[in-house]
């Protein structure tokens, strides 16, 4: 069974993003991190990058394929996860703890109430994986 932890939004490319004051960590969902199979490689913005909401933000490499990472928001990258680029394997381990990604200061918060709460994000993959 998939996990996926109610206090989370979601996009359709399957990011999750949790807010944390100002900021938000954002992250790949377990859906993905299982369909994408064993993680090997991950590329990252750096921090004091700025992302834009739709757009690229990095990449995930696994036996299988390769994977664009989407912004959930437009902001600034205020931290990076650095540990995953020596240990990629570690969103597969744990996608929503260790393994998040980078901590972006949005511009607008109100970007994120497009997302998807965990019940829609359920919903969601199930009809994806019926189509699948």
């Amino acid at each position: 069974m998939v996990e996926i932890p109610e206090q989370l939004k979601y996009t359709k490319e399957h990011e999750w993003v949790k807010i944390e004051g100002d900021t938000v960590v954002i992250g790949i969902t377990d859906y993905a991190q299982d369909a994408l199979g064993e993680i090997v490689y991950i590329e990252l913005p750096s921090e004091g990058d700025e992302i834009t909401k739709g757009d690229p933000f990095g990449s995930v490499e696994s036996t299988k394929s390769v994977s664009e990472l989407y912004a959930p928001v437009s902001g600034e990258v205020v931290e990076v996860n650095e540990a995953l680029l020596d240990s990629p394997e570690t969103i597969n381990e744990d996608p929503y703890g260790e393994g998040w990604m980078i901590k972006v200061k949005p511009y607008d918060l109100a970007e994120l109430d497009d997302l998807m709460d965990s019940e829609e994000y359920a919903d969601y993959i199930e009809s994806e994986m019926e189509e699948g």
